[in-house]
């Protein structure tokens, strides 16, 4: 006997995950379930795009991650800010690694070329095609946004966190989330912008006061205005703890592999 469930209708213009184009990977994926045939295509399309992480991402090195707003311009207060914490980063020996979208994202990565850091991005193909920013040694295009959010997380020993939106609250509660279910070791996250967090910073007091997290995740979060404080503290919580030298590893040129220019 068939089983009774609900279906919906759905749209003739909604599109196969075989011939969709790679902007819309996430739309087709997330729309629910398809086809047997659909649904493994999706699989290989995921997996393509891990794949394609893995080989251009497999050398660049201990990084810290800076997320932020791609909406902010040269001239913005939070720009020169992350500008200048993509410079310090980069002299603690880090690769800065963004979305590699322009704004806060090209803030931080022109921080590190301005000091010869290392520095690469992991940007997402949108429908209206954000492109990668100028400042990048490597960068990986990807068409599924958890796929970007794995890679950002993957190769960072610290994030930081600067002005920014929906996104940006996004990948600072992933980040947290997977510190607080001990997924990921943990890592320093480092907020900046006292002002602009204040609310933030209120609510998550709020949620300890009523147990819904504990108190000792409030540690979980350095607040601070100043790159110094946020340098030392980076410092302090992801190169000593966690053994950090540089070492060289070898890259093997037949399968396409390509070491980041040395700092």
């Amino acid at each position: 006997m068939a089983d009774p469930a609900l279906e919906r209708e759905r749209p003739p213009t909604s599109g196969s995950s075989a011939t969709a184009p790679p902007q819309r990977a996430d739309e087709i994926f997330l729309e629910g379930p398809r086809s047997r045939f659909d649904e493994l295509i999706t699989l290989f399309r995921v997996l393509l795009d891990f794949l394609r992480g893995f080989r251009v991402l497999h050398f660049v090195g201990p990084c810290v991650t800076v997320f932020g707003s791609a909406r902010l311009k040269e001239g913005h207060p939070s720009y020169e800010l992350a500008r200048k914490m993509g410079a310090a980063i980069a002299q603690l020996g880090f690769t800065v690694m963004t979305g590699g979208g322009p704004g806060i994202m090209e803030a931080a990565n022109r921080g590190a070329k301005d000091v010869n850091g290392r520095s690469v991005g992991c940007n997402i193909e949108l429908e209206f095609e954000q492109q990668p920013n100028a400042f990048l040694d490597r960068c990986v295009t990807l068409h599924y946004f958890f796929v970007r959010k794995t890679l950002l997380v993957k190769y960072s020993y610290a994030f930081v966190v600067m002005q920014g939106g929906a996104g940006t609250l996004d990948e600072l509660f992933e980040a947290i989330t997977l510190i607080q279910t001990g997924k990921i070791k943990n890592f320093p996250v480092v907020v900046i912008g006292t002002e602009y967090w204040r609310d933030l910073l209120k609510m998550l007091e709020k949620m300890a006061d009523q147990g819904m997290i504990d108190r000792s995740d409030l540690d979980l979060i350095f607040a601070t205005d100043s790159v110094e404080e946020a340098v030392a503290y980076i410092r302090e919580k992801a190169i000593t703890p966690f053994g950090l030298k540089l070492v060289l590893r070898r890259h093997l040129s037949w399968l396409g592999e390509r070491a980041l220019p040395a700092s």
